[in-house]
């Protein structure tokens, strides 16, 4: 009788294990052939794990390149991101995440002028949503109905922008951003209207973040050029709420 307890509680630990191993095949490969697509940039995911009971888990080493005309090193680093996500919605056309929870990202911010290379990985992302990218095939169920995401909350803190490249770089420190219910009322938005939400506020604390450090040493005429540029950062960020009725 103990042995045969035994074999059971080795069978279910396996389906356990196998199961989660599954589960997050389907995330990590999800990511890594979505990505690039999204982005149009190089998009590495290095492993998943989810509960298959709990629908808990975490994505680790997400790493996402810059865009042409920039330099070779990546864009931003996510390292590990923890994730709730409603199990059984893996499996069909909406999937729901409960919570999306990153803290400590790292991003590169390098600008030319009026440009920058995540304002191009924005335009990227918007590119691909406008059908402009020949690639641009959302991923799809089986039956082919396309899939989507409803992110009920998000919440990156301790994130660091370095501006420049190299040892010249200077950290600067990102507010925290927060965004609940992405795409509840529509009843789930694509994968690329979610990420170009989180990106928007990505963007907008980026730059709202180096506005606040270069104001405290700018002079009268770079402090009047600094809230401009808040300002306007400020903007896009409202312009998240009525398009995919998020909280900025």
């Amino acid at each position: 009788m103990k042995k045969i307890l035994l074999l059971a509680l080795v069978l279910a630990l396996v389906l356990y294990v196998g199961a989660m191993f599954f589960l997050g095949s389907i995330v990590k490969a999800g990511v890594n052939t979505f990505g690039p697509k999204l982005t149009q940039t190089k998009v590495e995911l290095a492993g998943a794990t989810i509960s298959p009971l709990t629908g808990s888990g975490t994505l680790s080493g997400l790493a996402v390149g810059n865009p042409k005309g920039w330099s070779e090193r990546d864009a931003f680093k996510l390292g590990k991101v923890h994730v709730d996500i409603a199990p059984l919605s893996l499996f069909g056309d909406h999937i729901v995440i409960n919570e999306v929870t990153i803290d400590g990202p790292e991003f590169l911010y390098e600008t030319k002028l009026v440009s920058s290379n995540i304002k191009d990985l924005l335009k990227n992302i918007e590119e691909f949503s406008g059908g402009k990218n020949p690639d641009a095939a959302a991923p799809a169920t089986k039956d082919g109905k396309p899939i989507k995401f409803e992110i009920k909350k998000f919440r990156l803190t301790n994130g660091v922008a370095r501006l420049g490249v190299g040892p010249a770089a200077i950290p600067v420190p990102l507010p925290p951003i927060a965004i609940d219910n992405l795409g509840t009322k529509e009843g789930g938005i694509t994968p690329d209207q979610a990420a170009g939400a989180v990106m928007k506020n990505v963007l907008g604390g980026i730059v709202s973040g180096t506005a606040e450090a270069l104001s405290k040493t700018a002079g009268t005429l770079g402090a009047n050029t600094v809230e401009q540029t808040k300002e306007a950062a400020k903007k896009a960020g409202e312009g998240i709420k009525k398009l995919f009725g998020g909280k900025p």
